[in-house]
């Protein structure tokens, strides 16, 4: 029964998730009594009360039903080409590993979403203790994988979080950026993924 346009509520979630970011970075890793489920809640009722919603009475449940429809693959899109790219790489005999500034409940969602299979672990911002761009994230993604830097590349999307940070460790990166969605100029055109298909391509390279 609630009503909300979706943009102000948009707007509300950029400003309040960016607040609470600041403040208690990496889903308050180090606060003590904060769990990233807490975190999480704090986030959605928050919004919702910048959103203009006022009955307090309705804020919990809704965070709540928002945290656990989080959890399954209903609300998560795989990206075109993932499956088919990923089996392949698989073929070829990679170690591949999820390397990503999110809370543990991915490797479930992972799992859910039928892609779980594909990789040899999951390293998450919220088990290891430290987010991206932070080195000692890739460092250990890099002692799970167990191959010198020099031998492993990183897929992301961000171009500080991402590629910049990973090249700063010694590995390869590659920037998954689709037409039209801008460009950065340090990033040499050979390290451009228009989408994941094109993985495989420039590896063999």
């Amino acid at each position: 029964g609630v009503r909300v346009e979706p943009e102000v509520l948009n707007r509300a979630f950029q400003e309040v998730y960016r607040a609470q970011s600041r403040l208690f970075p990496n889903y308050g890793q180090g606060r003590r009594g904060l769990s990233s489920r807490q975190w999480w809640l704090e986030v959605v009722t928050q919004t919702f009360r910048r959103a203009g919603v006022r009955d307090e009475r309705i804020l919990t449940p809704v965070a709540e039903k928002l945290y656990r429809d989080f959890c399954s693959a209903r609300n998560w899109e795989e990206l075109p080409g993932a499956r088919e790219t990923l089996r392949m790489c698989c073929q070829r005999g990679f170690r591949m590993g999820v390397v990503s500034n999110f809370d543990n409940r991915l490797e479930s969602i992972l799992t859910q979403c039928q892609l779980r299979q594909h990789f040899d672990f999951v390293l998450t911002s919220e088990a290891v203790g430290f987010a991206k761009p932070d080195r000692r994230i890739f460092e250990q993604a890099r002692r799970l994988g167990g191959v010198p830097p020099e031998e492993a590349a990183h897929i992301g999307d961000d171009y500080s979080r991402d590629y910049r940070a990973a090249r700063a460790v010694g590995m390869h990166s590659f920037l998954l950026r689709a037409p039209g969605q801008g460009e950065e100029p340090e990033v040499p055109p050979e390290h451009i993924l228009p989408t994941l298909s094109h993985l495989l391509e420039l590896i063999e390279k």
